[in-house]
């Protein structure tokens, strides 16, 4: 079964970068679900979550634009033309640096900004952005 990306690629569209949200982020609702899971099974309602969470995050940056889509039943989808994007700003926290994980915060022109948490290696997700969005102008 094709993922959410691979369904709303448009002609001639293809994918220059996928990412993941990491799963350093998740560690603290996997610990908890292994901690509670003796507890009549309550840790595994924590575990589904978190496994739920990241196979549902999908991350891409095709030659036309850059695609997040957020959740299992509700979705949420956020989905900017490369030549809109006006700047995608990386946050990182302590654990984040350590760990390789941070947020994108994508800016674009008319567009509030966007914000894509906890993925692994934002540093090359922006830097395949630049990349991508640099070959087009070309």
């Amino acid at each position: 079964m094709a993922g959410y990306i691979q369904r709303v690629l448009s002609h001639e569209e293809q994918i220059s970068y996928e990412a993941r949200i990491s799963l350093w982020s998740l560690l603290p609702q996997i610990l908890i679900g292994i901690v509670l899971l003796p507890f009549l099974g309550l840790g595994l309602i924590f575990l589904a979550a978190a496994f739920i969470k990241y196979i549902s995050t999908e991350l891409a940056i095709t030659n036309k634009r850059v695609i997040a889509k957020f959740g299992f039943i509700r979705r949420r989808t956020i989905e900017i033309n490369l030549r809109k994007v006006e700047s995608i700003q990386v946050d990182q926290g302590i654990m984040g640096r350590i760990c390789g994980y941070g947020s994108l915060l994508v800016s674009g022109a008319g567009n509030p900004q966007a914000p894509i948490p906890d993925i692994s290696n934002p540093l090359g997700f922006r830097q395949a952005f630049v990349e991508t969005q640099e070959a087009q102008v070309a």
